[in-house]
């Protein structure tokens, strides 16, 4: 299937994320998520459940695959928060959890933020999770997830000085992102994540 370069991140995350993954995002994030600069803080650990292997206990293909989605999505965003909170990226391991454009981006716009001397701290919260479309049975299954991504709690701070950086006053923290998971021979993976510019 056709897979879209998807923008960053940080003040989180509007660029095309994912970047998951980030020039939505970015956009967002200095009106919400990934281009900003900056990084996310690796507060919380990974999902005990890996998406990307976990078998489904129910027989429909259909369901599991909707399943697998929204649990590798959840999963792409503790490493987010982690690749961007750390600058030399050692405690991140996206690569786990997307691939593509979303991957690519992801990574540019962290190391972007990191080279102007930012890290994101804090959390990303997701909500209102829904799949608007899903492929079990192609030659690459995939789901579009749409999902409610509140960046509030995901600030970008001064490395050096651990000062919080200043941020637009009406940049929108909480914002509709659609997310593309496709299941590749390793696992489900985020492809592409692009803020839709809209609250929520």
């Amino acid at each position: 299937m056709k897979r879209r370069a998807h923008r960053p991140h940080p003040t989180v995350h509007v660029r095309r994320v994912a970047g998951a993954s980030i020039a939505l995002c970015a956009a967002l994030v200095l009106t919400a998520c990934n281009s900003s600069d900056g990084k996310s803080a690796a507060t919380q650990k990974s999902p005990s459940v890996t998406p990307s292997s976990a078998p489904s206990l129910t027989a429909d293909p259909k369901t599991a695959a909707k399943r697998a989605a929204i649990a590798t999505y959840a999963a792409y965003w503790r490493e987010m928060e982690k690749l961007y909170a750390d600058p030399t990226g050692r405690s991140a391991h996206l690569g786990q959890y997307s691939a593509s454009a979303a991957l690519k981006n992801a990574e540019a716009d962290a190391k972007r933020a990191h080279g102007r001397g930012r890290v994101y701290t804090g959390t990303v919260a997701l909500s209102d999770q829904r799949i608007t479309k899903v492929d079990a049975t192609g030659k690459i299954p995939n789901a579009t997830v749409s999902s409610c991504l509140d960046v509030a709690k995901w600030q970008p701070i001064d490395a050096k000085s651990k000062k919080p950086v200043s941020l637009p006053k009406n940049r929108l923290t909480k914002y509709v992102i659609v997310s593309t998971v496709e299941k590749y021979p390793q696992g489900w993976r985020v492809t592409s994540d692009e803020p839709q510019g809209k609250s929520c």
